[in-house]
């Protein structure tokens, strides 16, 4: 398994391992970090999965592609690395991955 090292909105951070084939909001979720809230359920939808990569893993994941772009274009939060935790993918080549939750609001 890979891990992820996530980073809530009061600081505190945790690392867990992740499943293959599960977003980063899923692994989030299931990690107990509730600030998170993913109302949308997964589906591209809203912006409230929002995470800031660590600049330093942000090559792994990649840009947002144009329907997440304009759901982050809405968050006053927005940085280069932000990214909706839906729509990124977790595997093995995202280990060792760092994202912090976005503060919204």
């Amino acid at each position: 398994m890979a891990s992820l090292t996530i980073t809530s909105t009061r600081g505190d951070t945790k690392t867990v391992e992740g499943t293959a084939g599960l977003s980063v909001m899923e692994i989030i979720r299931k990690a107990g970090f509730d600030d998170l809230q993913a109302l949308c359920g997964g589906s591209c939808a809203c912006a409230t999965c929002h995470v800031h990569v660590h600049p330093d893993d942000f090559a792994r994941v990649g840009p947002a592609n144009e329907d997440e772009d304009d759901l982050l274009d809405s968050s006053n939060e927005r940085t280069p690395t932000s990214r909706l935790s839906c729509q990124i993918p977790f595997g093995p080549a995202l280990d060792g991955l760092r994202v912090t939750v976005a503060k919204e609001g």
